[in-house]
């Protein structure tokens, strides 16, 4: 007998060589069911898979919370996808389909691209393989016999060929189809219930541009027709709520080849917004006693190789340019600035905390086929500040930066985000610098001040930065992506490296902590959030034109010409729209626009020295006068 552990953390005795699925058929029918994988102390396991000896085990199915479960599920319609464009396509020749965060994909070797009929027909065939119900067999070859029974399929032969001496060869048939395949999948094609084919794409094979161009097909599958219909929905808003569609209508940015890939440029619009957020967070952070700073965007690459950059960052920073006798990159990060900065005069104990800011631009060397949008730039603006504290100082310090972190999110009305502890993974030796006592030290700090303050966090091996473990928090979307927006780090590698020191109430010179953190993050990704988020109707406070004046005609402009002045000389964006167009057609392209208030004028308006008031949020709000709309949106603006 073995004993097997339950993700509860009950225990059940069974024979050796029990299958995953023969004990979640011991646990309950329901699980048995829908389980689509296992994992035995945390390897993915088909559920085929014999237990040989005690273990962990967790039984996965499809479910919103179940990554590994909906991808067996989606790994097995991969499969199915490829039997359907074998059936109709026969010559074609196959590549990998694995199963991917949000669905699957499979590459084909054919003559020409997927055409929309093409794709219709392959998922009408899928269907037909569902209803089959189609038993799915797992059996292994030695590496000779494994290349035979692959001979047409050269990509196959391929992978094979990769594989090590010794290595178990695994394939899965369901019916006259058979597949080069580690698993995990389904017992038969019928588990998988509704189906959609999504896009079809060229792809390199194995993303080498001097490889083979393919096609590759993405889909999704759900167990319910109705959670594929929740999924189309959401794709459908996704699409709405894309920040670079919203972006380009309201003219907020732009890019440009001749710019270059990753380079976006603000126009009008967005440089207002973004001027709004710089101002908002410089005039937040001086509040607290932060000192802002200017510092150069270039830097001699020594200045990294000393602050450890360079070891752990280099690939992600562009090429050295040699200038006289100078080596100098483009700065990916401005912490060893503000290091030098600190250093730059001898400090007492008395000193310290000290707050140093900036918004800071710093460049990042991107492939450029992870670029978009505002979302991931070559070039960004950050929110950085370091804090240059005592070791007694570090919980109210890091405790402040909390509480601004929520005084933000309270002004933005963000509501659903968690805060992570991010922490080095002590196995990888090349990306965290090596130095366990400092490592022990900074998580367990941080770990702790995180409890003294009452903070609700969850950990995450592999997350931390190089130099030491961090807060961050993660924000949920509109379109449910976890996005980390905020960070604040704690470091005891970088005072060294640097060899910092203040003068300690002993006489003698001691270290100081450095807390690194950024509240908005970079501008950039921020700003794309908040696109995302507002779906481009943005706050009052925020919206680049806050009103829009509309003349019925034009011998009404005088009178549109006197209000616009007003709400300037009051400091609201305003904007006057002096086109020839019909008063209905003005209206419907300002809610386009998603401008929150629009002010109607006409005769009756100028007889009377009053204005007809229209708001996005709720339409019509009849006629009032101009004094009492500026005191209603000065209220609006002045939220905080």
């Amino acid at each position: 007998m073995i004993n097997i552990t339950l993700k509860d953390g009950s225990k059940m005795q069974t024979e050796k060589g029990t299958t995953i699925l023969e004990v979640a058929q011991k646990i309950s029918e329901g699980l048995a069911r829908n389980a689509t994988c296992g994992e035995i102390n945390n390897e993915i396991k088909d559920i085929r898979y014999k237990i040989e000896e005690d273990c962990n085990l967790t039984i996965h199915t499809f479910s919103k919370e179940d990554l590994e479960g909906k991808k067996a599920y989606w790994h097995t319609t991969s499969h199915i996808m490829a039997q359907a464009v074998k059936r109709i396509f026969p010559n074609v020749k196959l590549a990998i389909g694995p199963s991917i965060d949000e669905g699957l994909y499979y590459d084909f070797d054919i003559e020409k691209p997927f055409t929309d009929e093409d794709k219709a027909k392959i998922e009408e065939e899928m269907k037909k393989i569902i209803k089959e119900d189609l038993k799915i067999e797992r059996f292994s070859l030695p590496k000779k016999e494994a290349l035979e029974l692959m001979k047409n399929e050269p990509y196959k032969q391929e992978l094979i060929n990769d594989l090590p001496e010794g290595e178990e060869i695994s394939f899965y048939k369901q019916g006259e189809f058979t597949d080069l395949c580690a698993g995990p999948h389904l017992q038969s094609t019928g588990k998988v219930k509704t189906i959609k084919i999504l896009t079809s794409s060229g792809a390199y094979w194995r993303g080498n541009e001097k490889n083979k161009m393919l096609q590759r097909i993405y889909a999704i599958s759900f167990p319910k027709a109705s959670d594929l219909q929740e999924y189309l929905d959401l794709q459908e808003e996704i699409k709405q709520r894309d920040h670079r569609k919203i972006g380009k209508e309201q003219e907020i940015f732009m890019t440009h080849k001749l710019v270059g890939s990753g380079l976006p440029m603000y126009l009008p619009n967005g440089a207002t917004i973004r001027r709004i957020l710089e101002r908002y967070i410089q005039d937040k952070e001086l509040q607290l006693g932060y000192e802002h700073v200017y510092t150069p965007s270039l830097a001699n690459s020594e200045l990294y190789k000393v602050s450890g950059h360079w070891d752990h960052y280099s690939e992600d920073m562009f090429p050295i340019m040699k200038l006289d006798n100078e080596e100098m990159v483009l700065r990916p990060m401005n912490c060893p600035h503000h290091m030098l900065i600190y250093k730059n005069k001898m400090h007492s104990y008395k000193d310290l905390p000290i707050r140093i800011g900036e918004l800071a631009h710093d460049f990042r060397y991107e492939n450029s086929g992870s670029v978009c949008g505002l979302e991931r730039v070559r070039a960004m603006c950050m929110n950085d500040a370091h804090l240059f504290v005592t070791p007694e100082q570090i919980k109210e310090e890091f405790g402040k930066v909390v509480k601004l972190i929520l005084e933000v999110y309270k002004d933005f009305n963000f509501t659903d985000y968690e805060f992570r502890l991010s922490l080095r993974d002590k196995n990888d030796k090349e990306k965290y610098f090596d130095d366990d006592e400092m490592w022990e030290k900074a998580e367990s700090q941080l770990r702790e001040i995180l409890i003294e303050l009452g903070v609700d966090f969850y950990e995450a091996e592999g997350e931390a930065a190089f130099y030491g473990p961090k807060l961050d928090v993660q924000l949920k979307s509109a379109i449910g992506h976890d996005v980390t927006v905020s960070t604040c780090q704690l470091d005891f590698l970088l005072p060294e490296k640097f060899e910092l020191e203040y003068i300690g109430e002993d006489g003698k010179a001691h270290r100081p902590v450095v807390i690194h953190r950024a509240i908005l993050g970079t501008l950039d990704r921020f700003i794309c959030f908040l696109i995302e988020e507002y779906k481009g109707a943005f706050p009052t406070w925020l919206a680049p034109i806050q009103t829009k004046i509309l003349p019925i005609s034009e011998k009404h402009l005088n009178y549109a010409n006197e209000i616009n002045e007003k709400l300037l000389q009051k400091g609201i964006r305003v904007q006057l729209d002096k086109s020839n167009e019909k008063i209905g057609y003005k209206i419907r392209k300002t809610q386009l626009e998603k401008v929150p208030y629009m002010i109607v004028v006409g005769d009756k308006e100028e007889q009377t020295s009053t204005i007809s008031l229209r708001s996005r949020s709720e339409g019509d709000l009849g006629t009032t006068t101009l004094d009492e709309f500026i005191t209603k949106i000065q209220k609006e603006i002045k939220f905080n």
